[in-house]
């Protein structure tokens, strides 16, 4: 028990000490872990109804009684923002882990299996050729507009980059006198994959998710201010923007406060994605 303490410890001590040494990864972590408690536990922090009707409340500035202000129903901007981020961050994270699920296992028969490698790279190679948003309208125009379309589409669209990754780094891990001499002791090859490749890919694929994550959440929130998205009758801050844009003149903080959560939000991720490289490449972490 002493001994488990102790190690516990330890590790806390190396985190804190981390996060000190790596200021922007601290700000980044701590950002996003303030959003998604305000997301998850939202009927603890939102004072409102999100989807109740005050008509006689349309339109309000932002204030004591409605922190970020009404929009053209009456319902409350602050709470409808951290209900909608919900879903926003549920789509991202969701996407994320479509596309590395599927990013990782075509990266890896690709990068280690010689004869795969000309057919998969081909397909990646045309994924990535067509611009990101409209690949993704594409898809959801394809499969109709839903969020468990959009999460499809998108994780379709970002599965190329991670693959991509993959594959060139177990290119180079295949080639190494550790996996030779696996080879040679006839061990299977998944389990190669498994203990010899991919858990020498995990530093690269967590700093990649997290890159995915933020792109997977401003696309959500792009397809639906042009309306082929979510439906308008999910709340998301993509939503958000869309009905607020008819009100720019006259209640801005309609599309400006969901316009800070998204901004923040991707900014936390980028923040975190490049403290995360910066610590795990051997070469800059001599001093840890």
């Amino acid at each position: 028990m002493a001994v488990t303490v102790a190690a516990r410890g330890t590790r806390t001590a190396g985190i804190a000490k981390i996060l000190r040494e790596r200021k922007p990864l601290a700000l980044g972590a701590a950002l996003l872990l303030i959003i998604v408690i305000l997301c998850v536990f939202a009927p603890v922090f939102a004072p409102y109804d999100p989807n109740k009707l005050s008509i006689a409340n349309r339109l309000i500035a932002p204030g004591a009684d409605h922190l970020f202000g009404t929009d053209e129903f009456g319902r409350d901007v602050f709470t409808r923002a951290i209900y909608a981020g919900r879903t926003s961050l549920m789509i991202g994270a969701t996407a994320t882990i479509f596309a590395s699920v599927i990013g990782i296992a075509l990266g890896l028969v690709a990068g280690f299996f010689r004869r795969t490698d000309v057919v998969i790279a081909r397909v990646i190679d045309a994924m990535m050729a067509f611009p990101d948003i409209l690949l993704a309208i594409a898809l959801v125009a394809a499969l109709g507009p839903s969020a468990a379309t959009v999460i499809v589409a998108l994780g379709i669209v970002y599965t190329p980059r991670l693959a991509r990754i993959v594959r060139a780094s177990t290119f180079v891990i295949r080639e190494l006198p550790y996996v030779e001499a696996a080879r040679a002791l006839g061990v299977p090859t998944w389990r190669i994959l498994y203990r010899h490749v991919l858990r020498n890919l995990l530093s690269v694929i967590m700093v990649q998710a997290t890159f995915i994550f933020a792109y997977a959440m401003l696309a959500e929130a792009s397809l639906t201010f042009l309306g082929v998205g979510v439906s308008p009758d999910i709340p998301t801050w993509g939503t958000m923007i869309s009905a607020g844009r008819q009100y720019v003149g006259q209640a801005d903080w309609m599309t400006v406060f969901p316009g800070l959560a998204i901004i923040l939000s991707v900014m936390s991720l980028q923040l975190v994605g490049d403290g995360l490289r910066d610590l795990l490449d051997p070469r800059l972490r001599k001093d840890l």
